[in-house]
């Protein structure tokens, strides 16, 4: 039965049972949509430049880490992480435990945007998941899996949790005080970029052989991976208006805009001081544009983006090309795929420079606020005669990266060392030589001949090496 206030509708606009009046259906679509393109950045994402960008005999294991992570976050998810994330308060950091299973929540709105609490919670499951497996990238060949799939919940629960509530839901005290951070420079990216940084001192390094050379198994394949990155990163930075908007469609722009130029940027650092342009050079310059965009994604022109692609291509470049060889503490850490540079030192830049460039007409846009206070770069203060105003967002930017920094390097220092007390961190020196096949007893690649003997026989498409021998010697 239609309700006579609605009668006036086209009938696939009319609310039923199914679609509550409160429920905007393109905007739930939209939201469905951002999701997966996100959850397809993780999965095949980077399981498979993982498995491509390492050496042969690590493919299986660092592709293996993020698939179980992608696995083990959403379990962990569903049963109390999403309420410690987005739930009632509990304490100014954190939410009230509670499980995300029950119809009688996942049917209802969600804290904020017009769709159900099932799309909100599928949408923060697959951010909460990349942010695990960006931490694995810091990792690769020499963690103890087992280790890992201890790492990954209690991670998830201790650290992550605090972040994303602290910053991204309503009641979180960052986000009362007005940080800026549109889609997970901090809560994503320099959280990662820490935790990896600081998880790696205490694994400890790869085997001395590995370290010295550690080539790519197929770079083609971890092209492909870096373009799901890369493409899935429209939903990352798109669905976090949580409406179909025109802000939304800004932050898609902007984040294409700075990767690319970010990109180039760091192409011609390379053929200027190395005289090669380095295709593994060009994939970490296109991972620190989208870092450095993600907190301003919506709230910055298409110029500040282009500015802010530039200095994402030549910070992180710098600290990873010529700081890191040079600082004691970097040379002491095995960061596997320099996490700290793409995504602590890119997810740093990036809230400074949005606490530099926010609009603040297009900070309305994305917050819907009417408080002029907050919400506006010190570029429009100067600008506006509101310095002040400028001032104190840069400052609120500075104090987010100091909190996640800190609570990222004792949460993390501490799970470790838990763990350390059950497993050891690192793989036995009889794993670290053998690779996937000593730790998981199986081979990325089965190539013919490829370090096996085999009696002489005769392959078709029908008999393979067993049948063909026995056939020939009559069994």
């Amino acid at each position: 039965m239609v309700d006579p206030k609605y009668a006036w509708l086209p009938p696939n606009l009319q609310p039923d049972d199914a679609n509550p009046d409160w429920m905007n259906k393109g905007d739930n679509a939209w939201q469905l949509t951002a999701a997966t393109l996100v959850g397809l950045q993780s999965v095949p994402g980077l399981v498979i430049l993982y498995g491509s960008i390492v050496k042969k005999k690590w493919a299986v294991n660092s592709a293996f880490m993020a698939l179980y992570a992608f696995a083990a976050v959403l379990i962990c998810w569903v049963g109390w992480g999403y309420h410690l994330s987005f739930g009632h308060s509990f304490l100014p950091f954190l939410g009230k435990i509670d499980d995300a299973l029950d119809q009688h929540d996942l049917l209802k709105p969600a804290f904020l945007g017009k769709f159900p609490n099932a799309t909100m919670v599928y949408f923060q499951f697959v951010f909460a998941a990349i942010t695990l497996i960006l931490i694995a990238g810091a990792l690769l060949g020499r963690m103890n899996f087992i280790a890992w799939m201890l790492f990954v919940p209690l991670w998830l629960t201790f650290s992550y949790t605090v972040g994303a509530y602290s910053i991204w839901c309503p009641t979180g005290w960052l986000s009362k005080m007005g940080l800026i951070d549109y889609s997970g420079g901090y809560v994503i990216h320099l959280s990662s970029g820490v935790a990896g940084f600081t998880a790696a001192y205490w694994v400890g390094p790869r085997a001395t052989r590995d370290r010295e050379r550690f080539p790519p198994n197929n770079i083609l394949l971890m092209l492909a991976g870096a373009g799901l990155l890369w493409m899935g990163w429209t939903g990352f930075n798109g669905g976090d208006p949580y409406v179909a908007s025109i802000d939304a469609s800004l932050a898609v722009l902007n984040t294409h805009i700075c990767a690319a130029t970010s990109l180039l940027t760091w192409l011609l650092l390379d053929i200027l001081f190395f005289e090669k342009p380095s295709v593994i050079g060009a994939t970490q310059g296109m991972i620190t544009g989208l870092v450095c965009i993600t907190p301003a994604a919506g709230v910055v022109q298409g110029w500040a983006a282009i500015i802010m692609g530039v200095m994402s291509g030549c910070i992180p470049w710098f600290t990873m090309m010529v700081l890191h060889k040079k600082s004691w503490l970097l040379k002491q850490v095995d960061d596997t795929m320099a996490v700290f540079h793409t995504h602590a030192v890119a997810g740093s830049l990036g809230g400074i420079l949005t606490g530099f460039f926010a609009n603040p007409k297009l900070s309305r846009l994305f917050y819907l606020v009417t408080n002029w206070e907050h919400y506006i770069g010190l570029v429009y203060g100067l600008h506006n005669g509101q310095i002040k105003a400028g001032l104190k967002q840069m400052g609120i930017q500075l104090l987010g990266i100091v909190f996640i920094v800190g609570v990222n390097v004792v949460t993390t220092s501490l799970i470790c060392l838990l763990i350390r007390l059950v497993v050891p961190l690192r793989m036995s020196e009889e794993e670290l030589i053998g690779g996937d096949e000593a730790v998981h007893g199986e081979e990325a690649y089965a190539l013919w001949g490829d370090g096996e003997k085999f009696e002489k026989s005769v392959l078709n498409s029908v008999y393979g090496v067993e049948d063909s021998k026995n056939k020939n010697e009559g069994v």
